[in-house]
């Protein structure tokens, strides 16, 4: 950088590495070569530069930030951004603290004077910012496996996700946040990640030594042609930084209802033995939820799992509830027993659970008033007393090595008197549920 240039700029430029800065330094340049001559950028040019790679509205915002960027050298106002104010906001954007990203939020926001932004124009900007992030993993390639077109649209998505981050706002008015109530909230969310992607993305920076941004879990695996996910990208932007120890962890599909059909025993033999799994629930009333297990579904009639386990809800809102330390009724999961609830669970106690599927399938409760003791989440469902409308399953990271990929014949089978005697008996068989059933056979 010449002696011409601020000091604030070259200390912003000595934030990246001696093998990155020649990168930096260039992204004015480059973008301005689709425009005019002129020593500012202007935004026709960022337009240009930025095309198909996020929306028109998201390119604004951006320029608008650009703008924003204090260099502590007066400058006439050219209507532009200039190099001094690119390298600014670079560097504040990929490198910087909350404190340093509050204003440009501000700006992003639409706010051009004063240091106070509404939560309603807050959500507005997120609305926008994460439909330029869906748009920018479709466009770069970086879906990891996934299928937007077989998945649920993202338009509803976006706006769950935008609702959802400006519920962490902590603002001491309910409408109005100030740079504090920012720097806050930017410290604990993804909004920074979200936008060092999308400026990554759409000004085509590439840094070396490092490598890209990788917003999605991988997916493999799975049959997109037959299958509509009740998934859609947002979703899983939220879910998959809440999973523990899963970073990087491709995602199987274990059950969709809609490709497997409607068995609980079909369900069963698809998801236990299988390490950690989403599952993702539908009602008839439009409600979607589902729960994280961190261990492998295994058919017993005790409690299992741990404090990493939770519940979300999706639909109406998108919120987590995690462990409350109450109890340790992490799941469930029981079948083919006379005098032990047969379902899965999750939360709660026997017959009042937070999340639960009866072994009759297609029926389940969320008996959580006022809340579940484990997850403290309320009433997921529409209805207290739910009817299923789809299910899926998903397994994050690989099949543990010791999986029971069929369960043997049981003994039982060969000779049906002793089916009998231990039925008079009161016992009970646990590996009913996981066996193949013969031809002919109904849940």
């Amino acid at each position: 950088m010449g002696n011409a240039e601020s000091v604030v700029a070259q200390k912003r430029l000595a934030r990246f590495r001696p093998d990155e800065r020649p990168v930096i330094e260039k992204v004015f340049d480059r973008l301005q070569e689709a425009g005019s001559a002129r020593k500012v950028l202007t935004l026709d040019a960022l337009k240009l530069s930025v095309r198909d790679a996020a929306p028109t509205s998201m390119t604004a915002r951006l320029f608008q930030s650009m703008r924003s960027a204090d260099t502590a050298v007066p400058a006439a106002d050219s209507g532009g951004v200039t190099r001094e104010q690119m390298l600014v906001f670079l560097a504040d954007v990929l490198r910087g603290t909350a404190e340093e990203r509050a204003p440009l939020v501000v700006a992003m926001a639409g706010v051009s004077e004063g240091s106070v932004v509404t939560v309603t124009q807050i959500r507005e900007f997120l609305e926008d910012l994460i439909s330029a992030v869906v748009q920018c993993l479709i466009h770069s390639g970086q879906l990891q496996g996934w299928k937007p077109d077989r998945m649920q649209d993202s338009d509803r998505g976006v706006k769950l996700l935008a609702e959802q981050l400006c519920s962490e706002l902590k603002c001491t008015d309910q409408q109005v946040c100030d740079i504090p109530c920012l720097e806050n909230w930017l410290f604990r969310t993804s909004v920074p990640l979200y936008l060092e992607f999308l400026s990554m993305e759409a000004l085509g920076i590439c840094l070396p030594s490092r490598p890209p941004l990788v917003l999605l879990p991988p997916c493999q695996d799975v049959p997109w042609r037959e299958l509509r996910s009740i998934l859609d990208l947002p979703l899983l932007l939220f879910l998959a930084p809440q999973l523990p120890d899963t970073k990087g962890a491709p995602w199987r599909l274990l059950f969709s209802s809609r490709l497997h059909g409607e068995s609980f025993t079909r369900l069963l033999r698809g998801c236990t033995c299988q390490g950690p799994s989403v599952l993702l629930i539908r009602d008839t009333d439009g409600y979607t939820f589902g729960g994280f297990a961190s261990q492998s579904w295994d058919t017993r009639p005790q409690f299992q799992g741990d404090s990493r386990c939770f519940l979300f809800s999706v639909t109406p809102s998108l919120r987590l509830y995690t462990c409350t330390g109450y109890n340790q009724n992490y799941m469930y999961l029981n079948h083919g027993q006379q005098t032990m609830p047969n379902g899965l669970g999750m939360g709660g106690q026997h017959d009042y659970f937070g999340l639960w599927l009866d072994s009759d399938y297609g029926q389940g409760h969320s008996r959580a008033r006022p809340r579940c003791t484990t997850y403290g989440s309320p009433q997921l469902s529409g209805q207290e007393n739910f009817t299923l409308d789809a299910l899926e399953v998903w397994g994050v990271g690989e099949p543990p090595e010791n999986q029971q990929t069929q369960v043997k014949r049981s003994i039982l089978d060969a000779d049906p008197e002793a089916q009998i005697m231990m039925e008079m008996a009161g016992k009970t068989r646990h590996s009913q549920g996981l066996r193949e059933p013969e031809e002919g056979e109904q849940d």
